[in-house]
């Protein structure tokens, strides 16, 4: 909530230092959003490491959970890049769990949502791309650029076509991340003002029964967004997990 008692939407992505540390002038300070990434990492190595752990004919639930994370990535992935695609797979995974998880406990009163910080996401976005970029020029050398340059164009037609393929590579890490945190973002508001709306009716000193009988309905609807962005947040970590895939893609097979 804001000063005043107002509604704040904008309050829970504020980003708080818990430990300062600054050497050498440089803010190195330890963030709630560290903090966050932090336990996110290690609920994911919990989950797996416990779960893989588990060799029982007849799996339990964290068992269930990690085989089942496993064969959905690794479908994905084959699907996009066939068998060659394996190669990533730890990369893929690592990078569809966080994410995952980073939607899911933001979801959590009083967690905070790593994803919705532009800076996480956009970091995320290079480091696919510098992959990309990394693997392909090592595996194919100069024939890499050949992504840049379709084939069957007119010479003439050459130069224009090599820009829109230029600007749309560059343009890949800038979508992936604006999208992640754009989605994750606009819902935890939306959350948030419908959340504000039953306390601000139901709290109010001019409280009457009309209001008492209208206060169910933003709780109702912020029932409903929960729900929602429980299946974006797992929508997104898919939709990051697959257009990476696709990236890679590239960088295993360059050419038109």
């Amino acid at each position: 909530m804001a000063a005043g008692g107002g509604i704040d939407p904008i309050h829970q992505f504020h980003i708080n230092p818990i430990v300062e540390l600054k050497p050498f002038g440089l803010n190195l300070s330890f963030t709630n959003t560290s903090l966050w990434m932090v336990i996110v990492t290690a609920v994911v190595s919990a989950i797996m490491i416990y779960g893989s752990s588990q060799r029982s004919v007849v799996p339990g639930r964290l068992q269930s959970l990690a085989e089942m994370m496993y064969e959905f990535v690794a479908s994905t992935l084959t699907g996009v890049m066939n068998k060659d695609g394996m190669k990533f797979f730890p990369f893929v995974f690592s990078l569809f769990m966080f994410v995952l998880a980073s939607n899911l406990l933001g979801l959590l009163p009083g967690s905070f949502t790593v994803t919705s910080q532009i800076i996480v996401t956009a970091a995320l976005a290079v480091l696919v791309m510098s992959v990309v970029l990394i693997y392909g020029i090592a595996k194919h050398g100069t024939h890499f650029f050949g992504l840049f340059v379709p084939s069957g164009v007119p010479g003439w037609l050459l130069p224009f076509v090599v820009l829109i393929e230029v600007v749309s590579f560059v343009s890949r890490p800038v979508s992936l991340s604006l999208r992640l945190f754009g989605n994750m973002l606009a819902g935890h508001i939306a959350l948030k003002v419908f959340g504000g709306f039953v306390v601000a009716l139901t709290t109010s000193a001019a409280a009457g029964l009309f209001t008492y009988a209208i206060a169910p309905l933003p709780l109702l609807l912020a029932v409903a967004l929960t729900a929602l962005e429980v299946l974006v947040a797992v929508l997104q970590a898919y939709v990051f997990a697959i257009l990476t895939c696709v990236y890679l893609n590239d960088a295993l097979h360059p050419g038109h």
